[in-house]
């Protein structure tokens, strides 16, 4: 008996099921705060001043979770698309 597919490797239709899309959502925005706070707490600024408020409003998607995931978040309307691999938080 010849089996060439991993009983462990996810089909497509378990990659886009409730689960699998909520936690993808939620390590992208883990991600997102992240990069948000490294990007305020650079060197460089002042402890004098009050700080700025980062501008990062997109980010490349873990890549733990096919594209198809993202894109599928995308169709349901809790992420944007930016453009060259880029996605950004849909605030509700």
């Amino acid at each position: 008996m010849s089996n060439d597919e991993s009983s462990d490797a996810p089909t497509p239709s378990d990659a886009l099921d409730p689960a699998t899309l909520k936690r993808a959502l939620k390590a992208f925005r883990k991600r997102l705060k992240l990069t948000r706070l490294g990007e305020e707490s650079k060197l460089g600024r002042s402890p004098l001043t009050s700080g700025k408020i980062s501008q990062v409003v997109a980010i490349m998607p873990p890549h733990q979770y096919p594209r198809e995931v993202w894109q599928e978040l995308v169709r349901v309307g809790r992420l944007r698309d930016s453009g060259r691999g880029f996605y950004e938080l849909v605030e509700e």
